[in-house]
C-alpha cells in the first residue's frame, strides 16, 4: 500500500510476483521494484515498413534492356553464376535476395545515378545498397578471366581476318588505346589528389584497353591514375608479355602516336612523306577507330563511366572495380547479341555519338620504326 504523501508524488502501486518464504531461501536475489508515474502510457513502436523490391517477372523485355543493359535471360544467368557468393555463409547476411542484389548494381552502373535514387527504386536503404554494391563488385572481379580473354592462337586467324576488313592491314589482332580524352573521372583522395589530375586538368583513373574488330575487350588495366602516361601504362601492363609470346606469329597491335613503335605495336607516321606512308595512316586510321567507337558504346551503356554522370565518389581501387565489372558486363552483352538501346532519342534507343580519343605525344626514346617500315614498303608501295 501506498501512503498518501506518495499518490501525492504521482507514483504507482509496483507490480510484483508474491514469492513465498521458501522461494526467497532458494532465490536470493530480488528484482528491484520499479514505480512508473500515473499517467504515462507505454511508448508504442511503430509497426516496420518494407518496400517492394523490384520484380524482374513484370517488366517488359525492352524495359529491362533500358534499364539494366542486359536481358531478361542473361540476367538470370549472371544472378545463377553470383549467388554462391552472395549467399555465402561467411559474409553478414542481407535478406536481400540475390537477384535484386545484382539488378540494383545493373542499374546503378547503367544509370550512373546516386546511391539514394538507386535504393529507393530497387527497394532498399542507402546504407543497405551501399553494402550490397561492394558485395556484388567483389563476386563479379573475380570472374574477370573469363570474360576479359585475350585471343588464343587457335583464334588468331579469325582475328586477324576481321581487321584486315576494316583496314586491309594484315595480321592485326588487336587495337589498343587508353580512355584519354574522357578519363574515368573521380573524387581523389586527399592525400594524393595531385597524382589524379590530368593534363585537362580534372581528376581521373587513366584506363587501357585493348578490343577486337567486333568491340570484344581483350585487355583492361584500370589501376593507374590520370597523370599516369600512356605508354607507362602499357609498359607496366601484361601486353608486352603477351605480344612478346605472340611474335613467331607475326602479328601486332595498333595504337596511336602516344606510344612508340616496337615489335608487336604499329603506330601512325608522324610525318607522312610518300604517298605509301600516306596509304599506310588512312588505312591504321580506319582500323584503329574501332577502340573509339568501342569507347563510346561502353560509356553510352555505363552512365557512371561517363561525365556526364558526375565523378565517382569512392576510393581509386572500387572505381577500378567497377570499370572492370563494366567491361566484362559489355562483353557479357556482346556475346549474349543484347540490343545496344538507350533511353535517350526519338525512337527510345539509339547509340549515342562517339567521343573522339585524343594521342598524347610520346618522347622518341629509341622506338623500333624497321618494323613499320616493313609493313609500309610490303603492303603500301
Amino acid at each position: 500500500m501506498l501512503t498518501n504523501a506518495a499518490r501525492r508524488r504521482g507514483l504507482r502501486p509496483p507490480t510484483a510476483t508474491v514469492c513465498h518464504a521458501s522461494a526467497l531461501t532458494s532465490h536470493p536475489t530480488v528484482t528491484l521494484l520499479r514505480h512508473r508515474p500515473l499517467g504515462l502510457a507505454r511508448r508504442r513502436r511503430n509497426p516496420p515498413v518494407y518496400r517492394p523490391l523490384v520484380d524482374l517477372s513484370t517488366m517488359e523485355e525492352r524495359h529491362i534492356i533500358l534499364r539494366y543493359r542486359l536481358d531478361r535471360a542473361t540476367i538470370h544467368e549472371l544472378c545463377a553464376q553470383l549467388e554462391p557468393a552472395l549467399m555465402s555463409p561467411i559474409r553478414q547476411p542481407t535478406g536481400i535476395p540475390p537477384l535484386v542484389q545484382v539488378l540494383s548494381v545493373l542499374h546503378f552502373l547503367a544509370s550512373g545515378s546516386f546511391q539514394t535514387t538507386v535504393a529507393m527504386s530497387s527497394g532498399m536503404s542507402q546504407p543497405m545498397f551501399c553494402k550490397i554494391l561492394s558485395r556484388v563488385l567483389s563476386a563479379l572481379t573475380k570472374y574477370m578471366r573469363s570474360y576479359i580473354v585475350f585471343p588464343e592462337e587457335g583464334d588468331l586467324v579469325t582475328v586477324k581476318g576481321d581487321f584486315y576488313a576494316l583496314g586491309h592491314i594484315p595480321n592485326i589482332i588487336g587495337a589498343i588505346d587508353a580512355i584519354d580524352g574522357t578519363h574515368v573521372a573521380l573524387v581523389p583522395p586527399k592525400d594524393d589528389e595531385q597524382v589524379y589530375r590530368n593534363r585537362k586538368n580534372y581528376h581521373s583513373m587513366n584506363v587501357q584497353v585493348v578490343c577486337l574488330a567486333d568491340q570484344y575487350i581483350s585487355h583492361v588495366n584500370a589501376k593507374f591514375p590520370g597523370s599516369v602516361h600512356d605508354a607507362y601504362v602499357m609498359r607496366n601492363s601484361s601486353i608486352p608479355y603477351v605480344m612478346e609470346q605472340l611474335q613467331r606469329h607475326r602479328v601486332w597491335l595498333i595504337g596511336d602516336s602516344g606510344y612508340p613503335n616496337l615489335p608487336w605495336l604499329l603506330t601512325p607516321v608522324r610525318n607522312p612523306r610518300t604517298r605509301a606512308e600516306e596509304r599506310y595512316n588512312e588505312a591504321h586510321g580506319r582500323s584503329r577507330r574501332i577502340i573509339e567507337r568501342t569507347f563510346g558504346v561502353l560509356k553510352a551503356r555505363f552512365r557512371c563511366l561517363h561525365m556526364t554522370g558526375g565523378s565517382l565518389m569512392y576510393s581509386p581501387k572500387k572505381v577500378c572495380q567497377i570499370i572492370v565489372a563494366c567491361c566484362m558486363l559489355h562483353n557479357l552483352a556482346l556475346r549474349r547479341q543484347v540490343p545496344f538501346l538507350l533511353e535517350d532519342g526519338p525512337d527510345g534507343g539509339v547509340v549515342a555519338a562517339v567521343e573522339p580519343v585524343e594521342s598524347e605525344e610520346e618522347e622518341d626514346d629509341g622506338d623500333d620504326t624497321d618494323n613499320r617500315d616493313t609493313v609500309i614498303q610490303q603492303y603500301f608501295q
